[in-house]
């Protein structure tokens, strides 16, 4: 029997209708106005939360606010991982330029600083389109590539296909908060690219990076 942790997250809001309802766990679905929402955020929580095998459940009715059921599989104390601390230390820093891609401000300026905190240099662009540009201006400089996969424009499969004819060799790390059948989706496929799924800790996103470029 599994057994499961219960987070509730419950507003006074307007609610939804049933139809809504639905829908509200399809990427790029949003009541908003134009230009206030992607209709990304419930899409990615959603697609987290099944990577951690969980489920989530919501309830809503009109003028009754919602709430949102996540239940998250408990881990017995005998099966947890050893603490990251007994792990023999992993060189995780560096001097290298890195090309950040990401549309979200909050996940771009995290990364951002987490990177320069360990010495790499940082080039940033928050959609594909201007990844090409500033992988096309930079490109003698550029040892990595670390890439969103769904963003405007221009996806990062797409960028990452004009980025080759620059560069064929260009080592890339995809990162995403979808699940792999999405991702899949949208041509990358996590067996054969560098991938990671969202959010990653600080710790591990270093890591894999310094994999990357030592391989």
């Amino acid at each position: 029997t599994t057994h499961y942790a219960l987070l509730t997250v419950t507003d006074t809001g307007s609610g939804m209708e049933k139809e809504t309802k639905e829908k509200i766990f399809e990427p790029f679905f949003t009541t908003k106005d134009v230009g206030k929402g992607t209709g990304l955020g419930l899409s990615m929580v959603y697609g987290i939360i099944k990577q951690h095998n969980g489920h989530i459940l919501v309830k809503s009715e009109p003028g009754k606010g919602t709430s949102f059921l996540i239940y998250l599989p408990l881990t017995p104390r005998d099966n947890l991982p050893p603490d990251d601390s007994a792990l023999p230390s992993q060189p995780v820093a560096g001097s290298e330029t890195i090309l950040v891609v990401e549309d979200n401000p909050e996940v771009l300026n995290l990364n951002r600083t987490v990177m320069e905190t360990f010495g790499y240099g940082i080039i940033v662009a928050t959609n594909g389109q201007e990844a090409v540009e500033q992988f096309t201006r930079h490109q003698q400089e550029i040892a990595l590539i670390v890439m969103d996969v769904v963003m405007p424009k221009m996806n990062g499969k797409q960028a990452y296909q004009e980025i080759a004819k620059v560069r064929p060799n260009v080592k890339v790390l995809f990162m995403s908060g979808y699940t792999a059948d999405i991702v899949l989706e949208k041509g990358i496929s996590i067996e054969d690219f560098n991938f990671m799924h969202k959010p990653a800790t600080p710790m591990e996103l270093l890591r894999k990076i310094r994999e990357i470029l030592d391989a």
